[in-house]
């Protein structure tokens, strides 16, 4: 049975061949019908693809064209570092605000209410209670509590605020509060319950992290230059991922964008600024994706290691 004919195109001419290969020898020679150029053909031995395409062309199906993948992981590395980046740099720019109008002078009022605890369960109104009130400056207020049990302060000045409730027969409490503009803990409804005891065993409620003004300010100081400097390592390493392929640079602005909301919290910022917190946790969110995503790729650059 003789082999099926093959097409093929002339070297020289560039026309159609259609060649009928004899069973040997394996290099046979045919005269091109257009040219009259002798053309070589190679009869295939092995089963395909070993022999040569330009023998038997048309014989394998077109390879498909190649895809480009639908997204770059650098380039959306980079893209979460900047949106880290402005995030970060932006809740920076709204602590410094809240640092401005932190110490500004203000008239806050401080209330509550004091009580006794009875034996047979429950409390009642700690009528005669002394109530003194020492503000940051050292200035105190004083009052009794009457028959309702309550007390109230006026004209407070912005800072820390302490107030020491005692009664005969009582174990003292003091309270740690604060108070400003932008931020007040412990101003108002704050209950105390006196319990039996003398001074010996008084006890001292910290309502606030902050005891004073500035401790106050100073942590919203060190929250702006953590922030700034997060956001300054996240722009620098979303200008080099954009520009060279660098995995590690990505992972170290990916870190940088995942430890900022961690800082506030340990400035324990999280109470007064609750949006800081959120809006730097989305900032978070993007320094993770792109600290994953260059972590990924620095892994499958990195070289086996030779254990032997």
């Amino acid at each position: 049975m003789s082999a099926p004919p093959i097409a093929m195109r002339c070297p020289h001419c560039g026309a159609d061949l259609r060649i009928g290969l004899a069973p040997g020898p394996a290099t046979q020679w045919f005269p091109c019908p257009n040219c009259r150029t002798p053309v070589p053909v190679v009869a295939p031995r092995d089963l395909p693809p070993l022999y040569s395409w330009e023998v038997l062309p048309g014989l394998y199906p077109p390879l498909p064209r190649p895809r480009p993948p639908r997204w770059n992981p650098r380039r959306a590395a980079g893209t979460a570092l900047l949106v880290a980046a402005v995030l970060l740099i932006a809740f920076a720019g709204l602590l410094v605000v809240y640092a401005y109008a932190a110490p500004q002078a203000g008239a806050f009022s401080v209330s509550g209410s004091v009580a006794t605890s009875l034996s047979g369960g429950g409390t009642a109104p700690a009528v005669g209670a002394r109530v003194l009130l020492t503000n940051e400056q050292g200035a105190t207020s004083a009052l009794v509590v009457g028959p309702s049990g309550q007390y109230l302060f006026s004209g407070v000045p912005t800072g820390g605020v302490t107030l020491n409730v005692s009664l005969s027969g009582y174990a003292p409490v003091a309270v740690e509060a604060f108070v400003s503009p932008i931020y007040s803990v412990g101003a108002s409804g704050v209950a105390v319950v006196l319990t039996a005891g003398g001074p010996g065993n008084g006890t001292t409620m910290a309502l606030s992290a902050f005891p004073d003004l500035e401790s106050f300010v100073a942590a919203i100081g060190a929250g702006v230059v953590l922030l700034a400097f997060a956001g300054a390592v996240c722009v620098v390493a979303a200008w080099i991922t954009w520009r060279t392929d660098r995995p590690a640079v990505g992972v170290v602005g990916g870190g940088a964008g995942l430890l900022a909301p961690l800082a506030l919290l340990l400035l324990e910022l999280d109470a007064p600024f609750p949006i800081v917190i959120a809006g730097t946790g989305i900032a978070a969110a993007f320094g993770a994706f792109a600290l994953a995503a260059r972590a990924a790729e620095l892994g499958q650059r990195t070289p086996p290691v030779d254990r032997d």
